[in-house]
């Protein structure tokens, strides 16, 4: 395992060209290319070239993604994309899901953040081995910046890797990291209707946990009305009502992860704990 307190930066010349909607109601789009080289005058980029050059960096990423993939099989790590908004509770999550369940399986944590280690810090205070990830002006993980952090960090074979992606809910979505599966957290705080407006994120995630239900007497959140716009999306996804904080319905949580991979509260009848090691109910 590598020394403790081991930062990455990203590339500089890190380029995704893709749009920027705003919650203002404002949008642009435009490739993000940090080097001059690379850089496309936005007065006189045509739309084609802009298609082409995001299907070339999407196709290098999926490359890499998919060599990510191969590499986490062979030594039998599964690898799970957590992502979200900033401030929905991510990193409470995953530090209160090392502090309960560190000593039952093994970990590994991946913190995506543009700046600072602060998360980082928190879940090396677990024990657990993490690597920081800063992306700058960078809006996501990609592949790349995965591969590098699985070199540094050096799992254990057999282990969970947790990787806590950049806050946000459009850029994530775009990009496989080789990952094997996806969860997407949403707070109570932030309003039931994520999955309509960021149906991309939603559509691709195999877990929707909903997170902060100790506050649901003080705000207005809809859980039953979240958990139908995101199945509409996605039939197949499930869907967790917890509170990283108190503890609440955090059982689901970690059944979800110690299940095996590929199957989901479909494939399990309620309450028949023979038909999958790990049966449970979502909601």
């Amino acid at each position: 395992m590598p020394l403790p307190g081991l930062q990455l930066i990203a590339n500089p010349n890190h380029e995704h060209p893709h749009d920027h909607p705003h919650d203002q109601g404002r949008s642009h789009s435009h490739p993000h290319s940090h080097t001059p080289e690379a850089a496309i005058d936005a007065a006189t980029a045509t739309s084609s070239e802009t298609v082409v050059l995001e299907q070339s960096l999407l196709a290098r990423n999926d490359l890499l993604a998919a060599r990510n993939r191969g590499w986490l099989d062979g030594r039998d790590i599964r690898a799970v994309n957590v992502m979200s908004s900033p401030g929905s509770g991510k990193t409470t999550l995953l530090v209160r899901t090392l502090a309960d369940w560190g000593q039952r399986m093994p970990f590994a944590v991946v913190e995506g953040d543009q700046e600072t280690s602060i998360d980082a810090d928190r879940i090396r205070a677990t024990g657990v081995p993490v690597v920081q990830i800063n992306t700058g002006a960078g809006c996501h993980l990609d592949a790349d910046m995965l591969q590098h952090a699985l070199r540094a960090l050096d799992p254990d074979p057999g282990c969970t890797v947790l990787i806590e992606n950049v806050g946000n809910l459009v850029c994530p979505a775009l990009f496989d990291l080789g990952e094997a599966a996806r969860v997407v957290i949403v707070s109570v705080t932030e309003g039931d209707d994520k999955p309509r407006k960021y149906p991309h994120m939603f559509s691709a995630a195999d877990l929707v946990v909903i997170n902060k239900s100790d506050l649901l007497p003080y705000v207005e959140f809809d859980v039953e009305r979240c958990a139908n716009q995101a199945r509409q999306l996605n039939p197949n996804v499930d869907v967790l009502v917890v509170s990283a904080t108190t503890g609440a319905g955090l059982d689901g949580w970690y059944d979800w992860l110690t299940r095996p991979p590929g199957t989901n509260s479909g494939d399990v009848t309620p309450g028949d704990t023979d038909a999958q090691p790990h049966s449970y109910q979502t909601y």
